[in-house]
């Protein structure tokens, strides 16, 4: 009894495993964003690489990647005025202010 439902478990893993996740089209494998919005394109700062960006899922902000000479990061996408660029307004409270 004990070995048909283990082989039954094992059964449905295994199938469970062969699955694969379709994610959004409009990003890579990594989340990378093919195509970005023209809105972003007209604002980001010239500095910047554009052809990797992704977004944040924390802030809902715009991070691209950064080479440097020690290593590779993601950092904010900023704007000519150097303010982050983001799909949302960021949330600030008064008592986050107070502190």
């Amino acid at each position: 009894m004990y070995k048909s439902i283990g082989q039954l478990g094992g059964t449905i893993l295994l199938l469970a495993s062969c699955t694969s996740y379709q994610g959004p089209s409009a990003r890579g494998d990594d989340g990378i964003i093919e195509s970005l919005p023209d809105a972003v394109l007209a604002v980001a700062a010239p500095y910047q690489d554009l052809t990797a960006v992704k977004l944040n899922p924390e802030d809902g902000c715009y991070v691209y990647r950064h080479v440097g000479p020690v290593e590779t990061t993601f950092l904010p996408l900023r704007s000519v005025r150097g303010r982050p660029i983001c799909t949302r307004a960021l949330e600030t409270t008064e008592n986050e202010q107070a502190e």
